[in-house]
């Protein structure tokens, strides 16, 4: 049965970024705080701004790198977006207190699918979150990789977590307007996510944004043997 897989353009620089996103069908917007590595960190001023600007409608995601609950919770209320998205692993309850505090804010946690192990962390998770991420990132690396890293994982684990988990996954990683349609069929995601692969130099490409929008859209209208029903 054809569906739409919702559309996350991640590292929105600019008010001028969110707008040419929201254009585009983005469901939601991607604003990265400080990382250890990888592509499109802004100031929390800058985030709170686009935040605010964030029409109904569309879903401002703060990405954090932050492991302890108190201090998620104290910048999400700074920043007041709509959305949290965890990029790190988290202490055992500390998504319980994150929901408690924040009522209302939804929570992704994001799961690095480096291996099968990716299945029983992403079920673990699962009835903590609101939904789930699925990246390419390397979280035991010397320096902490935590998205945006430009590379494919394996999209047959990715398509079994999907199939496994009770709540909406999101596919990241690599993605551009090239491959999105084929990860979409392989995969059927709840959603896909954006950054490097329709960007120019740091920057968003209308062109490249408007083609990837496109991809998404045929991908989710065409059948596909192992439909689930999305």
């Amino acid at each position: 049965m054809p569906y739409l897989p919702r559309l996350k353009v991640c590292c929105i620089s600019s008010l001028q970024e969110a707008r040419l996103a929201i254009e585009q069908g983005a469901h939601a917007l991607g604003l990265v705080s400080a990382m250890p590595s990888g592509p499109g960190v802004i100031s929390e001023e800058q985030i709170a701004r686009i935040a605010r600007a964030t029409p109904p409608g569309v879903t401002s995601v703060l990405l954090t790198s932050l492991q302890d609950a108190e201090a998620i919770i104290a910048q999400q209320r700074r920043l007041r977006t709509r959305a949290l998205q965890l990029v790190d692993r988290l202490p055992p309850g500390a998504h319980r207190r994150i929901r408690a505090a924040l009522p209302g804010i939804a929570i992704i946690q994001v799961v690095h699918v480096t291996g099968q192990e990716a299945i029983a962390q992403a079920l673990a998770l699962a009835p903590d979150v609101d939904a789930l991420l699925l990246d390419s990132g390397r979280p035991d690396g010397e320096v902490k990789e935590l998205g945006g890293t430009g590379r494919t994982h394996n999209w047959e684990i990715s398509r079994e977590i999907c199939a496994a988990v009770p709540v909406p996954v999101f596919l990241a990683g690599g993605l551009t307007p090239q491959n999105v349609g084929q990860a979409i069929q392989q995969v059927r995601p709840f959603g896909v996510d954006v950054c490097s692969g329709v960007r120019t130099e740091g920057r968003l490409d209308a062109g490249k944004l408007a083609a990837f929008a496109r991809a998404v859209r045929s991908a989710g209208e065409a059948p596909c043997p192992h439909d689930r029903g999305a």
